[in-house]
């Protein structure tokens, strides 16, 4: 992603500055706690789809930067949250803050980043943007929910579970690429095609992020390999796995998953049945797809160093380590 990073570098030096500002409280732990977990950097991929759909679209003005920024708090607000829910111990290769401050100021500044947010929709005077990202926000809620009562369920359909992640993870980069598209005013054919862009590429993102739970390292991850494992997470490669298991694996899997009873040897045993089975390869696979649906959706606009970019980003969501 190299080359879209290049090219937004103005603007999202100017995003950066807008979210350290928009950080800032009277309440000391508040600025700190969120510090903690926007410092330790991330690949900031949501406000640079915000910036380049905008770009793309042609806006030659900085609307969409408070967009973008409004795009990373949400983003920070669900990570803090997910993270409490979920019992995390790392996030961007640091300690989870949760484990520093404490499960309830954890929550509490997620919501001030939500509030911020919110207020830098507003400042932007644009109903359909402040649409946009309040529908998504509310979507990822719902996906959070719906995962957190299917977590653990053996017997979840590849269709649910790409319901689950279009909602809590896709739609916020859907979002991000429309509210781009729409502050530079383009007409709604061309603000769906990029929300159709973000879609595919954030159901692409996940996908890869899904095997690399398995196929990955916990030094490149900045989170601990085996975490959906061991959290009980049923994601698709240990979906596909299961399905193409016999019974002497069902029995591994009700004990480890369905059961939540694991050793320390268990990890790399479901590993081995994940890439054995050919589970991992078939969910790179369908990443794949869907990284093509997203490059496809740009066809509306003309070849130019923006669209390559995106394009390229496409790719890196399914080749990339971490």
């Amino acid at each position: 992603m190299d080359r879209l990073v290049r090219l937004a570098a103005a603007d999202m030096g100017g995003v950066d500055r807008l979210i350290t500002e928009r950080m800032q409280s009277d309440v000391p732990v508040i600025p700190a706690l969120a510090e903690h977990l926007i410092a330790a950097g991330g690949k900031r991929l949501r406000p640079l789809l915000t910036v380049a759909a905008a770009r793309l679209a042609g806006s030659d003005n900085d609307a969409c930067l408070k967009l973008a920024a409004s795009v990373e708090f949400i983003h920070t607000a669900t990570l803090l949250h997910d993270d409490v829910v979920d019992g995390s111990q790392l996030r961007r290769g640091k300690v989870a803050a949760h484990l520093i401050w404490g499960a309830a100021q954890s929550v509490l500044v997620g919501d001030f980043l939500f509030a911020r947010a919110f207020e830098l929709m507003v400042e932007t005077d644009s109903m359909k943007a402040l649409a946009i990202l309040a529908r998504a926000s509310r979507v990822i809620a719902e996906g959070e929910v719906l995962q957190l009562t299917r977590s653990h369920d053996l017997n979840l359909s590849q269709a649910i579970y790409l319901d689950i992640i279009a909602a809590k993870t896709a739609e916020l980069f859907a979002a991000a690429s429309e509210a781009g598209a729409v502050s530079a005013g383009v007409d709604p054919a061309r603000s769906e095609a990029l929300r159709a862009y973000g879609l595919n590429l954030g159901l692409a993102f996940q996908l890869a992020d899904d095997a690399l739970d398995y196929g990955g390292a916990t030094e490149t991850l900045g989170k601990n390999a085996g975490d959906d494992f061991r959290e009980g997470k049923a994601t698709l490669p240990l979906l596909l796995a299961i399905a193409r298991s016999g019974p002497r694996e069902a029995e591994f899997w009700e004990r480890a998953i369905g059961r939540r009873e694991q050793t320390e040897a268990d990890f790399r045993r479901a590993r081995e049945l994940i890439i054995g089975s050919g589970a991992l390869d078939a969910t790179l696979d369908l990443a794949s797809d869907y990284a093509d649906k997203a490059k496809a959706a740009l066809a509306l606009f003309p070849a130019n160093d923006w669209r390559e970019a995106l394009e390229s980003l496409a790719d890196f969501a399914v080749s990339r380590r971490a």
